[in-house]
């Protein structure tokens, strides 16, 4: 399994921006495709965007699609989630998840290794 760190979550004002990082150790990320998940209080953990080991193939939840960027540097072993026009209700907290496999996918019960998750909060 690879061990993943997520930072850059904050309190942010509606309409702002903010940049999420995961860092990876361990085994060869670049054979993995990664995921981004969030958990608000009281509800399930949701998919949000995916992206393949190579960084050419993407799937976005529709209600982040034109506002949230996922991609990944495997030089550097990390993957981003850049954030723009925030809104109130994206305040959750954010996992960064591997997949052993060099395809995305939105299933959250194909991930291997998750994160410790970073809160977000955006205010209005």
């Amino acid at each position: 399994q690879v061990q993943l760190v997520e930072s850059g979550g904050g309190l942010v004002q509606a309409g702002g921006s903010l940049r999420l990082s995961c860092a990876a150790s361990g085994r060869t990320f670049s054979s993995y495709a990664m995921g981004w998940f969030r958990q608000a209080p009281g509800t399930e953990r949701k998919f949000i965007a995916a992206i393949s080991w190579s960084g050419d193939s993407t799937y976005y939840v529709q209600s982040v699609k034109g506002r949230f960027t996922i991609s990944r540097d495997n030089t550097k072993n990390t993957v981003y989630l850049q954030m723009n026009s925030l809104k109130p209700e994206d305040t959750a907290v954010y996992y960064c998840a591997a997949h052993s496999s060099s395809r995305p996918t939105t299933n959250i019960y194909e991930y291997d290794s998750w994160g410790q998750g970073t809160q977000v909060t955006v205010s209005v």
